[in-house]
């Protein structure tokens, strides 16, 4: 059976000498893995369509037997080349995917994830990186897999309790503009780290990357 969607490119690996195994994140089937063959010979059909965070239009055939597909064609729509330009806007974009693989099973799709993660890479290919955004990025993501903390009954100060409340229901742009002071940026730095811990068990890899990706904002 041969299916055929839209995705981001989370994650490639080399399966082969000449193959690679390409994650996707799409918006009607969630992540998928798919084996490019022969990606890696230099006139492969591949050849410039595959590396992360590209957007693609792709089709695969399902394997019968496990959820490692088979890819049979890849149009390139976009590359979000500027994120790299800016190793701390990939970071950025790299703690959003380690979010999305360490929560999210194959192939099970949460259909607001698809244009959260499409309008984080937008905000960050056009942006300078903001670590507070990485607080919204948590708070939007974890109301999509229905964790949302309660921020009304939450132990915080009542400044960090409405940067958190901003942080969560504006667009990228607006949350950049409420900028916490120090102390707020770290009362919400352990007030999330300590609920992500409770609720996924672990932190996500590279949260402390994304989150000194600039510097923190002036008390």
């Amino acid at each position: 059976m041969i299916a055929s969607t839209t995705g981001f490119i989370l994650r490639t690996r080399p399966l082969t000498d000449t193959s690679l195994i390409v994650h996707w994140l799409t918006p009607d089937l969630g992540r998928v893995a798919t084996v490019a063959k022969g990606a890696r010979r230099p006139k492969s059909p591949f050849a410039g369509k595959l590396d992360l965070f590209y957007r693609c239009d792709l089709s695969f055939s399902r394997s019968r037997s496990s959820d490692l597909h088979t890819l049979r064609e890849v149009s390139l729509r976009e590359t979000h080349s500027a994120l790299r330009r800016n190793l701390a806007s990939l970071q950025q974009a790299a703690y959003a995917v380690a979010l999305l693989e360490q929560t999210t099973e194959t192939e099970t799709p949460l259909p607001g994830l698809y244009p959260l993660f499409n309008d984080w890479l937008q905000h960050l290919a056009s942006a300078p990186p903001a670590p507070h955004l990485i607080f919204g990025l948590e708070l939007k993501f974890l109301h999509e897999l229905g964790l949302a903390p309660d921020l009304e009954t939450a132990r915080l100060s009542p400044g960090a309790r409405v940067i958190a409340q901003r942080l969560a229901a504006l667009d990228w742009a607006s949350g950049a503009r409420c900028l916490p002071s120090h102390a707020q940026t770290t009362e919400l730095r352990q007030f999330l780290h300590g609920y992500l811990i409770y609720h996924l068990e672990k932190l996500p890899r590279g949260r402390d990357s994304a989150l000194a990706s600039s510097a923190d904002p002036d008390p």
